[in-house]
C-alpha cells in the first residue's frame, strides 16, 4: 500500500446531512469499493470493473480516484450512515472521457436502497462541488433500463438531453444535464 497525503483531514472535504457523513474516498474504503463493484446491479448497470480482490480495489482507488482528487480537489466520496457509522455507498463528481461536463455518479449497497439516502448524498455533493469548485453544470449518464438511477437523476434537477455512446463503449446511454 502506498502512502499519500490524507486529504480527508481537511475539514472542507467532510460534509454532513441529516443522516450521513460524506468524505473523500481513502484507502480505508477498499472493502466498500470491492463490495459495491461486485454487486450484480453495479455490474449490470455500470459495468464490470474487474475488482476481483481487495488489492484490485485498492489499486482502483489509487489509480482512478486519487489522480482526479489530487488534480481538482473533488472526486469520489464515501457515504457513511451516522447511525452506526456504517459505510453504505459512494457518490462523486467525475471528469469522464467523452463528456464535456462533469458527471455525477453514485452506488449504494443493496440493503440501503430505497431509503432516500442516495438522493441526500448526491444532492449534497452536487451542491458542494458546484458552489466550492465553480462548476456551472453537472451531467449524469445511465442505462436505459436503470429506472431507479433515472428517477434519482431527475430528482437532482437534471434533464434528459439525448442518447450518447462513450468512447470505447458500445452501450447507448441516456445523458442528463443540469440547466
Amino acid at each position: 500500500m502506498t502512502q499519500r497525503s490524507n486529504l480527508q483531514k481537511n475539514e472542507n472535504n467532510i460534509f454532513e446531512t441529516e443522516r450521513l457523513i460524506i468524505r473523500l474516498i481513502s484507502l480505508h474504503d477498499t472493502q466498500l469499493v470491492f463490495d459495491l463493484y461486485n454487486m450484480p446491479k453495479f455490474i449490470e448497470f455500470i459495468g464490470n470493473r474487474h475488482i476481483t480482490n481487495l488489492e484490485a480495489a485498492e489499486n482502483y482507488i489509487e489509480n482512478k480516484f486519487f489522480p482526479q482528487i489530487d488534480r481538482l480537489g473533488y472526486g469520489n466520496y464515501t457515504i457513511i450512515l451516522k447511525e452506526g457509522t456504517i459505510k453504505i455507498g459512494a457518490v462523486g463528481i467525475f471528469e469522464r472521457e467523452g463528456l464535456d461536463v462533469a458527471d455525477i455518479g453514485f452506488s449504494v449497497l443493496e440493503e440501503f436502497e430505497g431509503k432516500g439516502l442516495m438522493y441526500e448524498a448526491a444532492h449534497k455533493i452536487k451542491e458542494v462541488v458546484m458552489q466550492n469548485f465553480g462548476l456551472k453544470t453537472i451531467s449524469a449518464i445511465t442505462t436505459k433500463d436503470n429506472f431507479s438511477s433515472q428517477k434519482l437523476i431527475q430528482k437532482l434537477d437534471l434533464k434528459f438531453k439525448n442518447f450518447i455512446t462513450l468512447p470505447n463503449e458500445d452501450k447507448e446511454l441516456m445523458y442528463f444535464e443540469s440547466e
